[in-house]
């Protein structure tokens, strides 16, 4: 197996919305792209699988290592091996890809966040910096298309933590911030025994509120030159409001007790559709 389709089967297997975006990109872009989302899957694997906390440390500061090495040297992992061709042509910075492991760590440092301005720098780091990276490799000619790409990236990242609230509650980890939860009345121990209360669903419909707002305002950002280049960020944006407006329309407080997910063909037809159409904020 190369190391290119060792990051081809990484995004297949994931079934993520990002996979049906890449299928539309010319085969450079496309083979950049799926190695930046594999290595994005790898770090992220290391804190969802490894129960042990000093190896987990361990094998990410390994990746840090890799990172390193992928600017100046020679990268042991066939992820990196793949992502490697396109940092120079690219011009994809060091800086960036380590943000990406620091917010990964962030899930070994912290299992709650006080404040949402706590979250939104886990929020930049896991998926602000992955969308600046991800506008980098589709191309652009307005730098105000980075500032889009930070604030869409941010927009995914409200969007996972939505859907995924029962999902990370059994990890561990409670993402929504406490001022919030005290703000609507829903004590930690209603998320751990899994109570879909009023006072939940109505936290749940503010969550989505402000991910919506964040897909307004990273549209609006967008400059009319660069959406063209941009469309795969759009396709991705159109399967994730998707899940968005379903969770709300199902009762947002459901989350708790399962994990929306739309079909593999909806989300073809939606990236279909968007890159035919256009993407409406």
């Amino acid at each position: 197996m190369t190391p290119q389709q060792y990051c081809q089967d990484k995004a297949a297997s994931s079934g993520s919305s990002f996979y049906y975006s890449f299928r539309f990109l010319p085969a450079d872009r496309r083979d950049a792209i799926t190695a930046l989302y594999a290595f994005c899957r790898e770090v992220d694997d290391v804190v969802d699988e490894c129960h042990d906390e000093g190896v987990a440390r361990a094998k990410l500061a390994w990746w840090r290592g890799e990172v390193a090495k992928l600017y100046h040297g020679q990268p042991e992992h066939p992820v990196m091996q793949a992502l490697k061709p396109h940092v120079a042509a690219l011009d994809l910075p060091q800086n960036l890809l380590e943000e990406i492991v620091d917010g990964m760590q962030m899930d070994l440092d912290f299992a709650r966040y006080e404040r949402f301005q706590d979250l939104l720098l886990y929020c930049h780091r896991v998926a602000g910096v992955v969308g600046q990276l991800a506008a980098q490799i589709f191309g652009y000619q307005d730098r105000q298309t980075l500032k889009y790409a930070h604030e869409l990236g941010i927009a995914f990242q409200l969007t996972n933590i939505i859907r995924d609230v029962g999902e990370d509650v059994r990890r561990g980890r409670i993402y929504l911030p406490v001022e919030e939860l005290q703000r609507f009345n829903v004590p930690a121990s209603d998320l751990s025994s899994y109570r879909e209360t009023p006072e939940f669903a109505a936290l749940m419909s503010f969550q989505i509120e402000r991910a919506r707002a964040y897909y307004r305002r990273a549209w609006e950002l967008l400059p009319a030159v660069d959406r063209k280049s941009q469309r795969p960020g759009l396709l991705m944006a159109a399967i994730y409001r998707a899940t968005l407006e379903e969770i709300q329309l199902d009762g947002p407080a459901k989350v708790l007790n399962q994990r929306l997910s739309l079909t593999p063909l909806r989300k073809l037809w939606l990236a279909w559709r968007t890159w035919v159409l256009g993407y409406r904020a």
